[in-house]
Order: C-alpha cells, then sequence, then structure tokens
C-alpha cells in the first residue's frame, strides 16, 4: 500500500494543484492538517481537499478559522485568519471544526498528527523525532513545522511531509511525501516540486494579505 501525504496547505491553492498533479498513482492521500491561512485560497483549498475525500486532521490555524474569538499568532497569521474567516463558508468552517487532533489509517498501521502526539500545537521538528512517539503504529506523520524529513527507528518512521502551501526548510518548492508500506520497515520517498511563485506573490498584494506572506514563498521560509 502506498500512500501520498500533504501537509500545511495553507491556502495556496497554485501549489495545491501542482502536487497533486505530480503525486504519483497511491492508494490513498492523508493530510497532516492547516488547509487554510496565510495564502489567499482558503475556500478553494478546503473544497479541494473535502471534494478528493483527504483524511485530514486539524491545524493550529484549521482551529483559528473554525472558532471565533482572538487569535494570538503575529500579524501574518492573524492576517491569514481573519482573511479565511471572510471567505470560507458556514459549511466549510463547520467541516474544518471537525477535524480530529489525531486519525489512524491502513487499518492502524499509521496515524497523522499535525504537531506531536501528546500536544497539536507543539512543534517538533526532524532532530527531536523519537521512537517514544510512536504507539504500536508503524508511521506516525506529523506536520506543523513546514520542515520535511523523516527518521527510522526499530519501533517505526516518523515523518513530516513538509509544507505544500509555506515551506520553511530553505527550498521554495513545495513539499509533498509518498509512503510505502509495502516495505519491511516502511519507506519514506520525500518529493518537492516547483510552481508559480509568482502568481502566488501577486495574488497575496491583490488581497490586501502582507506583502512578506507572499515574499517569504520566493525564499522558502
Amino acid at each position: 500500500m502506498r500512500l501520498g501525504v500533504v501537509s500545511d496547505v495553507h491556502a495556496n491553492r497554485i501549489a495545491l494543484d501542482a502536487v497533486l498533479e505530480a503525486m504519483p498513482v497511491v492508494d490513498l492521500l492523508v493530510n497532516a492538517g492547516d488547509v487554510v491561512g496565510y495564502n489567499p485560497w482558503p475556500a478553494e483549498c478546503v473544497a479541494a481537499v473535502r471534494e478528493a475525500e483527504i483524511p485530514a486532521v486539524m491545524g493550529n490555524h484549521d482551529r483559528a478559522v473554525a472558532r471565533s474569538g482572538v487569535v494570538r499568532f503575529n500579524r501574518m497569521a492573524n492576517a491569514g485568519v481573519e482573511y479565511a474567516r471572510e471567505q470560507v463558508p458556514d459549511e466549510a468552517r463547520s467541516y474544518l471544526a471537525g477535524l480530529p487532533d489525531q486519525r489512524t489509517v491502513a487499518d492502524g498501521r499509521v496515524r497523522v498528527v499535525h504537531g506531536h502526539p501528546d500536544d497539536p500545537n507543539r512543534y517538533t521538528y526532524v532532530d527531536e523525532f523519537a521512537p517514544t512517539m510512536l504507539d504500536g503504529e508503524e508511521v506516525l506523520i506529523t506536520g506543523h513545522t513546514h520542515v520535511q524529513g523523516h527518521r527510522t527507528f526499530d519501533e517505526g518512521v516518523v515523518m513530516n511531509p513538509g509544507s505544500v502551501g509555506q515551506p520553511r526548510d530553505g527550498d521554495p518548492r513545495a513539499a509533498y511525501a509518498v509512503v510505502d508500506l509495502g516495505s519491511d520497515p516502511p519507506t519514506v520517498d520525500e518529493r518537492r516540486v516547483a510552481y508559480d511563485v509568482e502568481r502566488v506573490v501577486e495574488a497575496v498584494e491583490a488581497a490586501g494579505l502582507p506583502r512578506r506572506i507572499g515574499e517569504r514563498l520566493r525564499e522558502g521560509r
């Protein structure tokens, strides 16, 4: 069984389209959270994930958009949340509100979280991955850091596919991964695909969002 893995789309429809087009044939696609936030296509990205019936977990930006009230993010993140609250229809906000903090797929062989199994808001970078994060599953999928990588232990694999819509590992290309559960241990193929970053930069400015949201995409930061 092969899984396609995405995370942290962050309302970047151009990057999401590029990833879905580049994705090889897989048995299942999964999403490790944060469909919305930052970029100017939150409604379109939620619709795309729902239409493709991609099992997803709730990211911190998904949670902020789904729920009313003040959010404690930086200026760029706050702007993205407020924009998404205006753009995302009620039905889509209900969908985001109903996403779980974690889920299992592939008959329990794979668990998907956003940040850390013990705390969905905790940033857990690749060098912090540990076998103690696993709880019987063969593969634990995380997101949140926007940094691609994985580690293989005797107990299983802990991985992050990187960010589709806002990479922060110095590579501006959209990130995703393919997991092969037919191998022992499972293997992770980390992939990147180029997309039209300048089109996103222009759309960010046209939407009235902070210019830095688009500019940082050029740097993968």
